[in-house]
């Protein structure tokens, strides 16, 4: 990290001392018990890292720590500031209240609702109004104003809005001026290094021309960032991009032991998807490991009596609005994968992602992401039915019919080699980083098991004092 909390900062929701956590996309630091409300809203709404226990990019935190030192928080409060606001009734959370109702009831209005940001004059045509907030991004981000780009970005301007008449995006004006921090901001939300200008040339070229290597190599790694995210959940390991090397790739190796014709039947309808189809499925896949890893962490930096409240781990991942229920459906079920079907799942998912990239040809079928799903839905249910499934909610707890994973898991032994052209990942390497999501597994269910435990004794004790008040 580029430099520590200082102890004059406090959270952005609550005022509480001493955040430990960031609201990368939101640019502002947060406390644990609002960042279990974070959580719960989904990374389309927040994305949440620990500011210790967490790997992050150097000039991804600093992009961070600049807007929140800069005031991002007064972009989503805004009106909160107006003192009129006072006067109606509207307060910010503080430190001491409940997170349920109270600081839960304040954070979704304040990110989900965007209720305390500043609102345009209403226009007739909202497509008028976000081009003009894009084309005003559009030259904000050839300057170090984090904070002015972060305002249009809330109000609705796009991060890779294609200028009509300059015929390039945010993030080619940012990479040619060699502004690596709002070259972060852009990415954060969903800016891409490898869209083309009207000459034919990607930020990344920009950057590389301009003499700016650092941002080059960055932007490098951000147009990888989701196949190197599975790859390190997976192998503890990240493709060395510098060398050209820009895939690990844990392979199926023992040739002993064939795949089942239900894993079989479902790799090849993985690989039979459309482009755009693969790419969601690959981006729900990024989000649960998002969710495990957090989770992890979580746990292991909580304590016992913060285990008895309410703020422990997202079960699953939350529904975000603009995805079909299908999907939502789908994604949620991803949980019930434990880490080893789940690791074959990422595995699949790296595999077919390279070579897509690469272009190798494949003989197209239904692009059908239910089927390939529903094939390790079956064998899945086969071998966990007398196992206890956790509670969904309504739009989890749909027919199986629906996106299960695409974890074609096999019936054999695990043995792991890798691609050849990428560098070794060896059997012995896999095995300890595939125990050890074992290990963490059974800690997280350790420490549920611990939590509920308190929960009880805490309601017991909760009723001898309710006993005794009454007489």
């Amino acid at each position: 990290m580029s430099k520590r909390l200082r102890s004059s900062e406090v959270c952005a929701d609550c005022s509480g001392p001493d955040p430990s956590w960031a609201s990368v996309n939101r640019g502002t630091f947060i406390c644990d018990e609002c960042c279990s409300v974070h959580r719960s809203l989904g990374r389309h709404i927040s994305q949440v890292r620990h500011l210790k226990h967490t790997p992050w990019p150097p000039t991804l935190l600093q992009m961070v720590e600049t807007l929140y030192n800069n005031g991002a928080n007064s972009i989503w409060e805004h009106s909160l500031l107006d003192p009129a606001s006072i006067m109606s009734g509207r307060r910010k959370a503080n430190p001491q209240d409940k997170v349920h109702p109270n600081k839960a009831e304040f954070i979704r209005a304040k990110y989900q609702m965007l209720a305390f940001v500043h609102r345009l004059p209403c226009r007739d045509d909202d497509s008028v109004t976000a081009k003009d907030l894009s084309k005003q991004l559009h030259s904000s981000v050839r300057t170090g104003n984090l904070e002015t780009c972060l305002r249009l970005l809330s109000l609705g301007a796009q991060a890779n809005f294609f200028h009509p008449e300059k015929g390039n995006t945010p993030l080619h004006v940012a990479s040619k001026a060699g502004q690596i921090l709002q070259a972060e901001l852009l990415a954060v939300y969903g800016a891409d290094p490898g869209t083309q200008d009207s000459s034919g040339k990607t930020p990344v070229d920009y950057a590389r021309q301009g003499g700016h290597h650092e941002l080059a190599e960055r932007l490098v790694e951000i147009q990888y960032e989701l196949t190197d995210r599975l790859a390190f959940y997976l192998c503890g390991r990240r493709p060395d991009h510098k060398n050209g090397q820009h895939f690990i790739i844990p392979q199926m190796a023992d040739s002993s032991l064939d795949l089942s014709e239900l894993a079989k039947a479902a790799k090849k309808k993985l690989q039979s998807l459309s482009n755009h189809l693969f790419e969601e499925l690959a981006m729900d896949v990024y989000d649960e490991v998002d969710r495990r890893e957090t989770d992890a962490v979580w746990l292991a930096t909580q304590n016992h009596s913060t285990l008895v409240t309410e703020t422990t781990v997202v079960p699953f991942l939350p529904v975000n609005p603009e995805y079909s229920s299908t999907r939502n459906q789908g994604r949620q079920k991803l949980a019930r994968f434990n880490a080893h079907e789940f690791a074959t799942l990422v595995i699949d998912i790296l595999s077919d992602a390279k070579r897509r990239q690469q272009g190798s040809p494949l003989s197209s079928s239904k692009d059908n992401v239910e089927l390939i799903l529903k094939t390790i839905s079956n064998q899945h249910s086969v071998e966990s039915q007398d196992n206890d499934q956790p509670d969904y909610d309504s739009v989890a707890s749909d027919e199986d019919t629906d996106l299960e994973a695409t974890a074609s898991k096999a019936n054999r032994q695990k043995s792991l080699d890798s691609d050849l052209s990428d560098g070794p990942v060896t059997v012995q390497e896999f095995m300890e980083v595939k125990n050890a999501l074992v290990a963490s597994e059974a800690k997280i269910q350790q420490l549920m098991k611990v939590n509920n435990n308190l929960s009880d004794e805490l309601r017991i004790m909760q009723k001898k004092l309710l006993g005794k008040d009454a007489n």
